[in-house]
Formats: structure tokens, C-alpha cells, sequence
């Protein structure tokens, strides 16, 4: 139906903006539809890459399913690689976790004589309020 835009239909195009806007209005109108254009593109990309993604994890959960049936024995070849996809998806979610348990460990241990000394000043505060 549409073959795309030639050279003659650009230059008829851009003879007709020029006729019509004028000269100076000509480069604002073609930068502002040139970021039209684009914004176009990106959106029609995300639109793109989010159905992809989702293509993707139904195929994965029906995966999941039909090992599940099999009982996660004898799994083909395509099956075993979804379920090591999932594996290492859900590992990489417990990665984040797992590295901020080890800091806040260390962070308990000096927060445990952290508070002793902080309360004792509170507890010196809240006494010279009293006296006074």
C-alpha cells in the first residue's frame, strides 16, 4: 500500500513548507515534527520491548507448567533452559537482598553500643531537664 516516502515527494514536501511558513518559520515546524517523529519512535519501541517481555514470561510460565506435569524429571532440552531462566531470575532478585542482610548484620552489632551510649546522653539530657 505505502512504499514509503521517495526524493520527489520529500522536495514537494519541503517546497510546499517553505511556500507555506515561510523561511522562518520553516526550520521550527521541521525540528518540532522531527521530535514528534521521534517521540513516536521511542514510545512505539517501549511498546515493542513490553510485549516482547511479556511474550517472554508467558513462555516461560508455560514452561514452568508443563515441568511441573513432568514432574521436573526427564525435561527437554528447551524446558531445562527455561527453568534455569527462572532460576537465575529469581537469584538475581535474592541478590539484593542478601547484600544489604550482610551490611545491616554488622550495622545491628554497632548499633547494639550505639544506642547504650546515645540513651546514657539521653538519659543525662532528660535529667539536667528535670533539675532545671
Amino acid at each position: 500500500m505505502f512504499d514509503g516516502i521517495g526524493f520527489m515527494e520529500l522536495l514537494l514536501i519541503g517546497i510546499l513548507g517553505l511556500v507555506v511558513l515561510g523561511p522562518e518559520r520553516l526550520p521550527v515546524a521541521v525540528r518540532s515534527i522531527s521530535g514528534w517523529i521521534r517521540a513516536m519512535k521511542r514510545m512505539a519501541n517501549s511498546v515493542k520491548d513490553e510485549l516482547e517481555q511479556e511474550l517472554k514470561i508467558e513462555q516461560l510460565h508455560s514452561d514452568l507448567k508443563k515441568a511441573e506435569s513432568q514432574g521436573l524429571k526427564n525435561l527437554s532440552p528447551e524446558l531445562q533452559d527455561s527453568i534455569d531462566q527462572l532460576k537465575e531470575a529469581a537469584q538475581s532478585v535474592n541478590r539484593p537482598y542478601q547484600v544489604e542482610e550482610k551490611p545491616s548484620s554488622t550495622d545491628s552489632a554497632s548499633s547494639d553500643s550505639t544506642p547504650k551510649t546515645t540513651g546514657t546522653a539521653k538519659g543525662s539530657t532528660s535529667t539536667d531537664k528535670s533539675d532545671g
